[in-house]
């Protein structure tokens, strides 16, 4: 680390990886498979991040090798089109009834500051509305109390970031129905969209409410504004069909107009993307006015990677198992933590979870901010210290894959009863 920090800012490449929340010098990753990964002194951890969602087959799925081998034999990059790229869009809208159209990128920040450009293209408004403690990537428009790292380091925007280019976003409480109708009663003839995270992992682990998310549908259509989906976190990770998939059960018909994807698609290689509507979609160049590329956009090798993982995620059952997985996990928290008489309350959708040492389960990033932080950062070390590597910031969701075993959560379990009877 020390190393690092001489010619690292702070000795990583991300801010959330410095373990500056929960103090402490993080463990540089040597290498990983299936559930673990081993550190730079040749320990072994169970790990709950999967490079923060990716990895939801586990590190190194064979089928995923494989394609990712054959591919970089092939060629690293061309700057041409390829045959993949068409065939993982085409895999994304057979999954997603929403999404007509694909455009892919390399980032999850991409795709946000993509989407919230097409929508100002294809309405002609400037004002968007984003909700407090959700995070779309570090665009300069959209770093405005954004949670995750930027709540952890505790600013609600970020220097460097001119008070002119984010005087169009108007910022609304998660979960706040009220607020977001005030919003659109003052500005609604201004607002080109409203973006949103389904699930909130930047707050650790928030869910929208019914009610919340059809009145975001419902006044984004009266008042000719679009609904982005921000599924860089929950694409493909609490669904096969994503987060929409969960809120149409509840909500008929329900569809964003845009969504953003990442992690997940691109099963560990850097790609994400954002779809929508063919209308929408065609506003993008070279069809439409709206400009947008990038070098290493539809990369073969991230194609590979993307579609091979996509393809093993669709096999019978996958869902079904990571969901009871991620369900025994989150139930035998909640017991030993009852039993340990300490206040906590967890949720989970499919493979992604989080936890609260709080009584009752946080609705926005202020109840959120309530939770014992002393307390998160002991348990978290007990944890580490008997080699289970849980996300290291209160704000930080977790995720399971599909390679962690039945033992693996009864040694996690373990684990988590002995410190927490410490605590």
């Amino acid at each position: 680390m020390a190393r690092a920090c001489r010619v690292i800012p702070g000795g990583v490449n991300s801010p959330v990886r410095a373990f500056r929340a929960v103090g402490g010098t993080p463990r540089f990753v040597q290498r990983a498979a299936g559930a673990y990964f081993w550190d730079a002194d040749g320990e072994r951890f169970t790990d709950y991040i999967g490079s923060w969602g990716p990895m939801i087959l586990g590190h190194g799925h064979p089928a995923v090798l494989e394609a990712v081998e054959k591919a970089a034999r092939d060629g690293f990059s061309y700057g041409a089109p390829t045959e993949r790229e068409i065939a993982l869009a085409e895999e994304v809208i057979k999954l997603v009834p929403s999404v007509e159209m694909l455009r892919l990128v390399s980032s999850g920040t991409e795709a946000g500051m993509s989407a919230i450009r097409l929508a100002r293209g294809a309405t002609g408004r400037d004002q968007i509305i984003k909700f407090e403690g959700c995070y779309h990537g570090h665009a300069d428009s959209l770093l405005v109390k954004g949670g995750s790292g930027l709540a952890t380091f505790g600013h609600p925007s970020s220097a460097g970031v001119p008070e002119d280019l984010v005087a169009h976003t108007l910022v609304a409480e998660y979960n706040n129905v009220q607020e977001l109708e005030a919003l659109f009663q003052q500005h609604g003839k201004r607002i080109a969209c409203v973006i949103m995270e389904p699930i909130a992992g930047n707050m650790n682990f928030v869910r929208a409410s019914v009610e919340f998310t059809r009145r975001c549908r419902e006044l984004c259509t009266q008042h000719g504004a679009l609904l982005i989906y921000d599924e860089v976190m929950t694409g493909f990770r609490v669904a096969l069909g994503g987060a929409q998939s969960v809120y149409a059960r509840s909500i008929p018909g329900f569809e964003p107009d845009i969504s953003m994807f990442g992690k997940v698609i691109g099963g560990g290689m850097p790609m994400a993307a954002f779809g929508g509507k063919r209308t929408v979609m065609e506003q993008l160049a070279p069809l439409g006015p709206v400009y947008q590329a990038g070098t290493l956009s539809g990369n073969p090798i991230a194609t590979a990677c993307g579609l091979a993982t996509l393809r093993e995620i669709q096999q019978p059952g996958f869902f079904e198992d990571l969901t009871r997985k991620t369900h025994r996990l989150v139930d035998g928290l909640m017991a030993q933590a009852t039993k340990a008489g300490v206040p906590f309350s967890a949720d989970s959708e499919g493979g992604m979870f989080g936890y609260f040492f709080l009584p009752e389960l946080p609705r926005n990033y202020g109840q959120v901010a309530h939770t014992d932080m002393a307390r998160f950062n002991r348990f978290y070390h007990g944890m580490l210290q008997r080699h289970v590597y849980l996300a290291p910031g209160l704000y930080e969701a977790n995720f399971m894959s599909a390679a962690h075993s039945d033992a693996d959560i009864d040694t996690t379990l373990a684990a988590a009863g002995e410190v927490l009877r410490a605590l």
